[in-house]
């Protein structure tokens, strides 16, 4: 979900709500710093800080500062030992902000999100002072237009953790112990796009799985009843068209993964051929050893790729769980974008 929309949203409809964000985590806990919800005065909320028992007293405190008016920072230990009634028992911490003055943050909350529609990246600086009484305010700054004079925790720090796409809370030094100020540098960074080369039952059942797990779909098929949306889940798009020139059309990025599962060697091949030399961060296509084997020879005797740049290629696709069935085959070749997009661009072993 893109809370960030969503603030707008219920600010825009006069709702109240309070924003509640993971400023700090320690040990295992069910989220990680930048997990952001919004919660409504009825306590309905949107997005997610980890469910549970954690979640539950978000939800709880964010319906007394919808009440009270007043920002609250508190920490939640997930440390209680094992039995049926006991609480969180990941064995970790949480710092939670729970902020119900993001109305006045609109236009922040608003440049964030039309930033994501757009597919640009940039940081949201959500600062906490606390004093004689809690403060909360939100800055958001482009990639492009960090200002290289930027206050506390500067530019360097602010552009690291874009670069990384990794949130990080930083602390100013204060040399008086009932003052403090922190700044939760949160990276906003679009949805990676997923290709996915072929709308049959594998490219049906990955466009689902890869949904749920955050990417920006796109079925390509040159069949019309194999583009047709009501065969994919809300979100995706689809195009249909000569499918080596639809592929070539494709905006891919770095942060672009193609799976190649369409019918017949022929046309994986020359798929293939169409997004090889891309800088896309994965390319798999499905296969039997002997057809990925064929291909391989193909594209290198006619000149078309090298072995490097085929080695690229995820092939025979997917993890190597054991799968059998249509739902099997499309979560191991989920499992292996996951593992391609937080673990690095490297060949993971089959």
């Amino acid at each position: 979900m893109n809370v960030h929309a969503k603030a707008v949203e219920l600010i825009d409809t006069s709702r109240r709500f309070a924003t509640a964000l993971v400023l700090k985590v320690t040990g295992s806990t069910p989220q990680k710093v930048g997990a952001r919800a919004a919660v409504e005065a009825t306590g309905k909320i949107w997005g997610t800080i980890g469910g549970g028992i954690v979640e539950a007293e978000t939800q709880r405190r964010a319906v007394e500062a919808c009440e009270s008016g007043r920002p609250v920072v508190f920490d939640f230990h997930l440390d209680n030992a094992y039995a049926r009634d006991a609480g969180a028992i990941c064995g970790g911490s949480m710092r939670i902000l729970v902020d119900p003055t993001a109305a006045k943050e609109r236009a922040c909350y608003a440049q964030a999100a039309e930033a994501l529609q757009d597919r640009k990246r940039g940081v949201l600086l959500t600062t906490v002072r606390t004093g004689a009484e809690l403060e909360v305010s939100v800055k958001w700054y482009p990639e492009e237009a960090i200002p290289s004079d930027a206050g506390f925790p500067g530019a360097d720090a602010i552009r690291s953790c874009l670069a990384r796409e990794t949130p990080k809370l930083l602390v100013q030094d204060s040399q008086d112990p009932d003052v403090s100020m922190e700044v939760l540098v949160e990276p906003v960074v679009p949805q990676p796009l997923l290709m996915i080369v072929g709308g049959g039952h594998i490219g049906q059942a990955l466009a689902l799985q890869a949904v749920l797990i955050g990417f920006d779909v796109t079925v390509i098929d040159d069949r019309p009843e194999f583009t047709n949306l009501d065969l994919f889940p809300e979100g995706v798009k689809t195009r249909c068209g000569d499918i080596t020139k639809e592929v070539a059309a494709f905006p891919i990025d770095k942060d672009t993964y193609i799976v190649i599962v369409n019918r017949g060697h022929k046309h994986d091949a020359e798929t293939l051929e169409a997004c090889i030399h891309s800088p896309a961060a994965y390319i798999g296509m499905i296969g039997s050893k002997r057809k990925v084997e064929l291909v391989r020879k193909n594209l290198l005797e006619s000149g078309i790729a090298t072995q490097e740049e085929f080695d690229r290629v995820f092939a025979p696709i997917g993890l190597d769980i054991g799968a059998i069935t249509v739902p099997e085959i499309a979560m191991s070749i989920a499992a292996q974008l996951i593992a391609v997009r937080r673990k690095g661009d490297h060949k993971v072993p089959r």
